[in-house]
């Protein structure tokens, strides 16, 4: 019911002409997203119940962003869940119970956390946390924050220069010494901002965790399924357009549908979107089970890179084939097909890429211990 309620409403309000419209801007329809928090609820799947939340998971949530990702959704939904993710990993305490709140509201919070130089993990966090009498001092740049120069509050990484250890802070986005703007990338659909803290003031109050980094590697594998939901959406999208195009396009007197050759692409494209859309389903599982304390954090990090390398691979394979069964006008503006090979190049090396997923793939399998067990956390 989730998945036909998606599809129908993004169907009817996130057309081409509105995808169109905010990547000429600055890749965000704010009347879409407040008619989604008002209509959908869509922004209080991840939050708890006790806090005003659906208290749903991360099934609900692969299911919806699989939508918006066959569609182009250009919101800041992604921000808003990964956040939610993000706060019910920290203690219980106001904050926390004021941001989840917010979250389930419809407030736009964004995680700040990393300058993807040389990686996205917790190697890139470049922002210094320093103390200071009256609590800490933030100085340090960090790219690539989804929908961060629309956010409300910024959900900050930052490493501690004493201890060394991994900070997050929650720093309203008008704070003194904060400037953040909008970052143009491949695609413009997608909106992504640079965050640049200068002796930003954090009270001790505003520290959510002060000890993070473990937290932060499940977060991101969190995002990872979410983005591989967007990819596998996409994939869908260019597949479908591919086999609309090809059925009504003649070429000696038939449609280039019924050649053996355009049956095999489509056919490798079929199988791609659908080896990557079981992966990505059996992650979103396996991130329910994690977040219930029934699996391992390693059994999370797994499934995340599987999908992230089988996700990522499939979405700019289908593309770039649709690219080609669309033939010369497969790169004009005027076909969308354009607009979804650009989503699949982006999302395919943001958080990582997929042969970086498929080294973390190995070194759990070859090096690490057997991720079976019930250690998990819940949150």
């Amino acid at each position: 019911m989730l998945q036909e309620t998606a599809s129908r409403f993004l169907e009817e309000h996130s057309s081409s002409a509105v995808v169109r419209a905010a990547a000429g801007t600055d890749g965000l329809d704010r009347a879409l997203w407040q008619r989604i928090v008002a209509e959908l609820g869509w922004q209080a799947i991840p939050v708890p119940e006790a806090d005003g939340g659906l208290e749903l998971g991360p099934v609900e949530l692969a299911i919806v962003f699989e939508q918006t990702g066959r569609r182009l959704t250009p919101t800041p939904h992604f921000a808003s869940a990964l956040s939610a993710l993000a706060v019910r990993t920290v203690p219980d305490g106001e904050a926390r119970q004021r941001l989840l709140a917010q979250l389930a509201e419809g407030a736009i919070c964004s995680l700040a956390h990393t300058d993807a130089r040389p990686h996205w993990g917790t190697e890139g966090v470049a922002i210094e946390a320093q103390a200071t009498p009256e609590g800490w001092s933030l100085s340090g740049e960090a790219r690539f924050v989804a929908a961060g120069h629309a956010a409300d509050e910024l959900l900050v990484v930052a490493r501690s220069a004493s201890s060394g250890k991994l900070m997050l802070c929650a720093v309203p986005a008008d704070s003194e010494g904060v400037t953040v703007t909008h970052q143009a990338t491949l695609d413009q659909s997608r909106s992504m901002a640079n965050l640049c803290c200068e002796g930003v003031h954090v009270g001790q109050s505003a520290v959510l965790c002060d000890d993070w980094e473990g937290s932060l590697a499940v977060v991101l594998n969190m995002g990872r399924i979410l983005v591989a939901a967007e990819q596998v959406g996409c994939a869908q999208a260019a597949l479908d357009m591919s086999v609309a195009y090809t059925s009504e396009r003649i070429q000696f007197g038939r449609t280039i549908a019924s050649f053996q050759a355009i049956k095999h692409k489509a056919a490798d494209m079929m199988l791609k979107t659908e080896s990557a859309r079981s992966l990505l389903y059996y992650a979103a599982c396996t991130a329910d089970a994690w977040l219930r304390g029934a699996v391992t954090a390693q059994a999370l990090e797994e499934a995340a890179h599987m999908v992230a390398a089988s996700a990522g691979d499939a979405a700019f394979f289908v593309a770039g084939t649709a690219i080609q069964l669309h033939g010369g006008v497969g790169i004009t503006e005027e076909y969308d097909v354009q607009l979804y090979f650009k989503r699949a190049r982006a999302l395919e090396s943001y958080l990582g890429r997929p042969d970086e997923s498929r080294e973390v793939i190995a070194r759990l399998l070859l090096d690490a211990p057997s991720v079976t067990g019930e250690q998990g956390h819940a949150a």
